[in-house]
């Protein structure tokens, strides 16, 4: 039996950006686009350009490899032709594979938020699909509200719909903007669409979680047709939140009422790496992952009560609905370690570094890291300094450095003219082939001038740092109190485009980045002599 594709299409970057608190910078979109196209989704949706300024430099160049990237924008307005609409223009020079257009589908809408005709509507829909396939970009249409305009004017939302694909759309998304749709709805207004002319394998579905059932929604609209499904990385969006690719995907890989009908872009051998994927993007967004996510939560495969622990150790089947290999996660109740060298034998492979299942540093390695991550540490968001600490428990790496000390200075003073000054110094002592080296450097902020301290003279290797950059500093506080322990994040780049990410945990906050700087310049030295970052520099 043939399987029919179900493409994924993400929206993170667009819609996910609207989430409340998060708001992504020209390098974290860089990053995210990155781990997506990794991951192997077939679309994309950068943002929207022309919108605002990070998303016009986000859109200055292409920004995956293999997924269709997607510019996202409002069709042309009414009463101005497609050539003269600048929304329109800057959309067909943004350096994507694909425009989505978002058009309204309610003719309320239309009439209040619009302030034109319903005839109007559809000529702005016709005309922006036109101009955009005609300038060789794949063009899709997102239907505001399809499903409530559906309810209040059937007939007008599917003359939207059919008017999108009868222009060349290549797929008409239908929205559930204020999530309120209930799976039944989806279903039988799916298939009315359908038999009205609109054909499944050119629909999507775009669901809003505003009653918990996105991702219901979503399979309810697969079931009735549509071969499309947007949403979003660990179901981030406005209000509720969109859709949940992180649990969408597994479902349809894993469950047999999809998988024998469905397939997607993701195989078996990309779907070990979605827990990784889920867990580092939370990390990215500063924030702990949700422990009860389904597949990729901390506690999807754990359990507590005595009675099923007894029989998950006799068969985990007893307590489990798939393997938490297959999604890349652990399992928390287990007789042995198995799972667990697996998924380390797997994440070490990727990194180019081979160890057996049997070697007794493995062990200390998995122990290592179930240690330190017990005191804060989280290495699923920093993939060089575990690379690092993986290659010094299994093997060695070169003595580049070592620090003898630091000391830092912060200094609250008025200055001649009565203005408050803050003065931040850093000195740093470190010894390069037992000649020590101090430098000091004032910064702005202790960890600024500790970062330009520690870089300011790196004898026969400054050279080599030269084009290092610290792209990003993150700060968690793990637990409560000012003597908290604290994490630091840290995300780096240097001239060649690689970026990579470093840990460190303490008491004290100065120390916690301390440890991701000198993480940092360390893995930089080795992956200048290709000894580490394989995964980044493929």
């Amino acid at each position: 039996m043939t399987r029919e594709k179900i493409y994924l299409f993400d929206t993170t970057l667009r819609d996910g950006q609207q989430t409340p608190g998060i708001d992504f910078s020209v390098e974290d979109k860089i990053a995210i686009a990155s781990m997506l196209d990794d991951f192997g989704l077939d679309y994309v949706e950068g943002g929207y350009p022309g919108a605002n300024p990070t998303d016009s430099a986000f859109f200055s160049e292409k920004r995956t490899t293999r997924a269709r990237f997607v510019a996202f924008g409002m069709t042309k307005r009414a009463g101005i032709s497609a050539s003269n609409d600048p929304g329109l223009a800057a959309l067909l020079q943004a350096e994507s594979d694909a425009i989505c257009f978002v058009a309204k589908s309610w003719d309320y809408h239309v009439k209040v938020a619009l302030g034109c005709t319903n005839e109007e509507n559809l000529e702005s829909i016709a005309e922006s699909v036109k101009t955009a396939v005609a300038a060789g970009k794949e063009a899709m249409v997102d239907c505001e509200h399809f499903f409530d305009g559906y309810k209040a004017n059937p007939a007008y939302a599917i003359a939207c719909a059919k008017t999108a694909y009868d222009s060349g759309a290549r797929w008409v998304v239908l929205c559930d903007t204020n999530g309120g749709t209930q799976p039944p709805e989806i279903r039988a207004i799916v298939e009315a669409l359908i038999a009205a002319g609109v054909p499944g394998h050119c629909l999507g579905i775009h669901a809003h979680n505003d009653t918990g059932q996105a991702v219901a929604n979503s399979l309810a609209a697969v079931e009735a047709g549509v071969r499309q499904i947007q949403g979003t990385l660990n179901g981030i969006g406005e209000r509720c939140g969109n859709a949940n690719l992180v649990t969408l995907i597994p479902t349809l890989a894993l469950k047999e009422t999809y998988s024998h009908r469905f397939e997607t872009a993701i195989d078996s051998e990309r779907l070990t790496n979605l827990t990784r994927l889920s867990h580092a993007f939370d990390e990215l967004l500063n924030r702990s992952p949700d422990h009860q996510m389904p597949y990729v939560g901390a506690s999807a495969f754990a359990t507590k009560a005595g009675i099923h622990a007894s029989a998950l150790l006799k068969d985990p089947r007893t307590y489990e609905h798939v393997t938490p290999d297959s999604v890349g996660n652990f399992r928390k109740v287990m007789v042995s370690d198995q799972g667990g060298k697996a998924n380390f034998i797997n994440a070490l492979k990727r990194r180019g570094i081979e160890v057996g299942k049997d070697d007794p540093k493995l062990d200390r390695l998995i122990a290592l890291v179930k240690e330190r991550e017990a005191s804060g540490y989280a290495y699923e968001g920093a993939d060089a300094s575990f690379e690092l600490l993986a290659r010094r428990t299994l093997g060695t790496i070169p003595e580049f450095f070592s620090i003898e000390g630091f000391r830092v200075m912060v200094e609250r003073r008025f200055d001649s003219h009565g203005r408050v000054k803050i003065v931040s110094e850093a000195v740093v002592k470190i010894v390069i082939e037992g000649q020590t080296i101090m430098s000091v450097a004032e910064g702005d902020g202790p960890v600024n001038a500790l970062d330009l301290a520690l870089r300011k003279d790196f004898g026969k290797y400054q050279h080599e740092i030269d084009d290092l950059v610290l792209a990003d500093f993150k700060v968690r506080i793990l637990n409560g109190g000012t003597e908290a322990i604290t994490r630091v994040l840290i995300e780096s780049t240097d001239s060649d485009g690689v970026r990579w990410w470093t840990v460190g945990v303490s008491e004290n906050i100065i120390d916690a980045s301390f440890q991701a700087l000198v993480d940092s310049v360390i893995y930089k030295l080795m992956k200048n002599r290709q000894l580490a970052g394989k995964i980044a520099a493929e």
